[in-house]
């Protein structure tokens, strides 16, 4: 009964017989390698030493406004007290980074890129609706109202 259950011929059916040892040690290489490759990029991504080359791309805005950034510390979501203090400060879900001194909201170089595009909209939102009202004014005063 024993002698007609032979695991390695099953085994050696399916790709895992003695003769297959070799290359599934070196598969076990190559992978524990790899993650090994990716877990040193994810921390180095994270915890640069330079503190200037992270493999995140940054915007041009951000780059220039760097001095100004600092790193936030999150709290372990587990500590409730350290949460708390977190969320009093003004901490929120998503901030990662923020100018020194002011608390900002989960911005990304989309979001930033936007309010840079909005900022310089109004700006010229404002200066057509001035000229638009100097050119009335003018109008006015050339036909004798009296406009202050």
């Amino acid at each position: 009964m024993a002698k007609s259950f032979d695991a390695q011929k099953y085994l050696k059916r399916v790709g895992l017989g003695k003769e297959d040892y070799h290359f599934w040690k070196q598969v076990g290489k190559a992978l524990l390698c790899t993650y090994t490759l990716f877990g040193v990029a994810w921390v180095w991504n994270e915890t640069s030493p330079l503190g200037w080359w992270t493999l995140k791309p940054r915007p041009k805005e951000e780059k220039e406004l760097a001095h100004l950034y600092e790193r936030r510390k999150f709290p372990y979501p587990g500590d409730d007290k350290a949460m708390e203090e977190f969320v009093a400060k003004g901490g929120m879900i998503g901030t990662t980074i923020g100018p020194k001194g002011i608390i900002e909201s989960d911005k990304d170089s989309y979001n930033y890129q936007k309010a840079l595009q909005d900022k310089k909209v109004d700006q010229e939102a404002f200066k057509l609706w001035t000229r638009m009202r100097n050119e009335v004014i003018s109008e006015l005063e050339e036909k004798g109202f009296d406009v202050e």
